[in-house]
């Protein structure tokens, strides 16, 4: 892969396309050297009808039949669905009110729901960390009439309220589990550990590490190291990872790949590189271990995020030459490093690579592309991938939408905002603080006030609660406007923040 394009000019985005009112004509006349080729023949499949050159004439039959299938498994998840009608209803109602419940359906109906569509109703507010929704549908699991404890649902619902940082409640979960007649286990003792140093309660991590040692069946492993060792570099609580490598050393426990690269990853993302390089041959240099895609990514990921461009090559090309072949997110971590750094042709060469070897985009492959566009003020290439990535059913994000509106923001481009507003009302996008602080520093540098009330009044409506960086927003642009004396009550705000983070640090 012939990533190190040489480029003329790497501080400046070269014009991808002549002016002009749509974009899409213009990439398909567009004839240069800085965008893949492969990647304009793709937008030329979306606006014509003769089949890519990409494609074999086998290809269109197995194309149809491909549609065939996916149109028959579309129908059996629409029916599927369909059937599990009846306890989604029953769950919506539960979590409105109890009493809903109890009047319109009865107490024995609601006790010989399917098994089935129960667990998946569960599981769908697992995966989405949806965790009030999923103890009141667990809660409606146990009244079942066929209902037997089981220790891995309740492994799974652990684990999801440690992920929600609801380390009381995992605890609370966990005496349940063993007053219902489980047995707890190695792999619950672990998922309550998790809960406890992912939401930093480390003295009762390491007391509840300290009973598994003295539990028979329930010694810790390297699975249990990993775990803890990943939630304290996490918030860079390196002192308390070390002591951890040390009782493992003592217990005669060795470290794997994943150890490894957890810390590869940990001092990477907190710029402590001389330690990172120390862990990294300490993983080459032991015989029972071998690097793996995710020690590349990590070590690339380290030294690109930095602007060291020409060591994240470098150690691309040693860890490739190794035997260890790159995946979509090592694209995605080289599409990120030189965008940032604005070095496009680079991430042109890269997007041609993938489409010749017909690696898929993602979804983090759309945003950082997105992201590089709007930072270089692109605004048609923008648009237009966002329209690609939606044709491509790829569903946008938080983080996506971030990226549009701080583009629009930089060309104070409030019209083009508000349609961004739009799209959300009608998706389902989960939105975060983070979003409404990029919407906040936008209209701020518009010098739109009236919106940023609006929009923070909005915010508690929608139960996002404000942070330090929103409130500042709000008062430079007011101070800006000469007008900082109607804001007063929000510098005591800020200093409130400041000194909790300070503590919290």
């Amino acid at each position: 892969m012939a990533v190190a394009v040489p480029s003329s000019n790497p501080s400046a985005m070269p014009s991808c396309v002549p002016s002009t009112s749509s974009p899409e004509p213009l990439l398909r006349n567009r004839k240069l050297r800085n965008f893949p080729p492969s990647f304009r023949q793709r937008n030329l499949n979306l606006t014509a009808s003769s089949p890519s050159p990409f494609y074999r004439k086998s290809d269109v039959h197995e194309s149809e039949f491909s549609k065939e299938e996916n149109e028959k498994k579309r129908k059996e998840e629409v029916n599927r669905k369909i059937a599990s009608k009846k306890a989604i209803s029953v769950i919506l109602r539960r979590e409105a009110s109890m009493a809903v419940i109890e009047k319109k359906r009865g107490k024995t109906n609601s006790k010989r729901l399917l098994p089935r569509s129960v667990l998946e109703a569960l599981h769908d507010r697992i995966s989405a960390l949806r965790w009030e929704s999923a103890l009141q549908v667990f809660e409606l699991l146990r009244e079942q009439l066929w209902y037997r404890p089981n220790t891995g649902i309740y492994i799974k619902l652990i684990v999801m309220l440690g992920k929600c940082k609801q380390p009381e409640r995992a605890h609370t979960l966990f005496q349940a589990m063993v007053d219902e007649g489980c047995v707890a286990n190695h792999e619950s003792y672990t998922a309550l550990l998790s809960a406890y140093s992912r939401s930093g309660h480390f003295d009762e991590a390491f007391s509840l590490l300290d009973v598994m040692r003295n539990t028979d069946g329930c010694q810790p492993d390297i699975y249990t190291y990993s775990i803890f060792i990943k939630s304290c570099v996490h918030i860079f609580a390196f002192d308390k990872a070390q002591r951890l490598l040390s009782d493992m050393k003592n217990e005669g426990i060795k470290p794997n790949t994943i150890t490894y690269n957890t810390l590869i990853d940990a001092y990477g993302k907190s710029r402590r590189f001389k330690e990172m390089e120390s862990t990294l041959l300490d993983l080459l240099s032991d015989q029972d271990c071998k690097p793996d895609v995710w020690t590349m990514n990590a070590t690339i990921r380290a030294f690109g995020g930095s602007g060291q461009i020409e060591t994240m090559e470098k150690c691309y090309e040693k860890f490739q030459n190794s035997g260890i072949s790159p995946d979509i997110k090592t694209f995605n971590i080289l599409l990120d490093s030189y965008g940032k750094a604005k070095m496009y042709e680079k991430m042109s060469a890269v997007m041609e690579y993938m489409q010749k070897y017909y690696y898929s985009w993602t979804v983090v492959t759309y945003n950082v592309v997105i992201d590089a566009f709007g930072r270089a003020g692109d605004l048609q290439q923008m648009e237009y991938l966002f329209r690609l990535m939606k044709s491509d059913r790829i569903k946008p994000n938080c983080i996506t939408l971030c990226s549009i509106v701080r583009a629009y923001g930089r060309e104070e481009n409030i019209s083009k905002i508000k349609g961004v507003l739009r799209l959300i009302q009608n998706s389902d996008i989960m939105l975060d603080t983070i979003f409404f602080n990029c919407l906040m520093d936008a209209y701020a540098k518009a010098g739109c006030l009236t919106e940023m009330k609006e929009l923070l009044d909005t915010m508690n409506g929608m139960g996002y609660k404000p942070d330090k960086i929103t409130y500042t927003t709000i008062v430079k642009a007011y101070e800006k406007k000469g007008l900082g004396d109607r804001v007063k009550d929000l510098y005591g705000i800020i200093r409130k923040e400041t000194q909790v983070e300070d503590s919290a640090s």
